[in-house]
């Protein structure tokens, strides 16, 4: 039975490698935020203004709390998911977490070109998203610190670099299984 946890930063990686990670290694892939609007038919965005974020916080809870018992499984947190209540420590407790490190310029570079996709992010200058961004880390490091390992996911861009990376991060949670 395996149980992962992918956390980190918007733009981390943490769809794109756990989709090819958890294909390799046969597992179901659930991206946290997606689950939720399945179960709630509604998007992430339309819950924040419904119940606000203390409210999604809750939401978000329980439901990191219904895929934490699901076996075989690969789930990719929300960047704050880890932030809030007990979340990390329910994570290290059910499951291995990864915390994908990555550089602040490399997630400036991933998020500026999908910046329409991400409402929170749309209207900002340059210098504001990279101000976003390493005030956010910043606040989220002692939380994503806590995660069992440690996993540098800058080289994600073509096919080869994922297919490396899966390989990486299955040494990294393979080495430490023994």
């Amino acid at each position: 039975m395996r149980r992962i946890f992918l956390i980190g930063y918007m733009g981390s990686g943490k769809t794109t490698l756990g989709k090819a990670f958890s294909q390799a290694e046969q597992l179901q892939f659930i991206d946290l935020d997606w689950y939720i609007e399945e179960r709630f038919h509604k998007t992430v965005r339309e819950i924040f203004a419904e119940k606000g974020e203390d409210g999604f916080r809750e939401v978000e809870k329980r439901m990191l709390h219904e895929v934490g018992e699901f076996e075989n499984v690969l789930i990719a947190a929300g960047g704050g998911t880890p932030c809030f209540f007990d979340n990390m420590e329910y994570m290290n407790r059910v499951g291995d977490t990864v915390f994908l490190d990555v550089d602040p310029k490399v997630l400036f570079r991933r998020l500026k070109v999908a910046k329409a996709k991400r409402p929170l992010l749309a209207d900002k200058t340059d210098d504001e998203l990279m101000n976003v961004i390493t005030g956010a880390l910043e606040q989220r490091m002692p939380f994503y610190a806590r995660a069992k390992y440690r996993f540098n996911a800058e080289l994600l861009e073509s096919s080869e670099e994922i297919k490396d990376s899966v390989q990486r991060l299955k040494n990294l949670l393979d080495k430490n299984k023994l």
